[in-house]
């Protein structure tokens, strides 16, 4: 993933300070698949824990790194669109550990983004909607990535193949996702 943001994060002092690329990439999901768009200047400062003061050394290393992150908004709120969004590099299963580290983190950084567009969600597909049942889906298919160990132990006690049932759900995020998101698109024009 040689890319803008890779090669700052390969800044140690930076990596520190910022969320790894694969939290910032499911944060930006989060912001590209909310059903309002909401301006990047309002939840960028999230990229680095919320501090006033971001930790970047100049204000061309702050410029590059958000043109990093909008050029990454734009490119995945059109895979959302189009129906074409896929796990980004380095996402996938590990025999091991379930799923990758990079898979973990950018669950983790997915359901962090969901939270500064909860409200929205929430008003746009209250708890007793149909629509509802998809936007639980998609926020429990990245919950149990995130937690994986926790998650194939429930599965299992369900009776249910865990291993099997992993794959099925990792296979499954992308075309929900973008349902979701084409879902969510179309009850903001009809409210319009």
């Amino acid at each position: 993933m040689s890319s803008p943001l890779s090669e700052l994060l390969q800044d140690r002092q930076l990596a520190e300070q910022l969320l790894s690329e694969s939290q910032t990439r499911g944060f930006i999901t989060a912001m590209a698949a909310a059903p309002h768009l909401i301006n990047p200047s309002e939840w960028l400062a999230f990229m680095w824990g919320g501090e006033e003061t971001s930790p970047f050394a100049s204000h061309e290393e702050l410029e590059t790194y958000a043109n990093a992150i909008v050029e990454i908004w734009n490119q995945t709120r059109e895979a959302l669109l189009t129906g074409t969004w896929q796990w980004p590099e380095g996402c996938a299963l590990d025999d091991k550990e379930l799923v990758s580290e990079a898979t973990r983190e950018f669950s983790e950084g997915m359901l962090q983004g969901w939270q500064l567009a909860r409200d929205d969600w929430e008003t746009l597909m209250p708890e007793d909607s149909e629509d509802n049942a998809l936007l639980g889906g998609v926020l429990l298919c990245f919950s149990l990535l995130y937690d994986p160990e926790n998650a194939l132990e429930a599965l299992s006690q369900e009776g249910a193949d865990g291993l099997a049932q992993f794959e099925e759900i990792f296979q499954s995020v992308p075309t929900m996702i973008c349902g979701l998101t084409l879902r969510a698109q179309a009850l903001v024009e009809a409210q319009e």
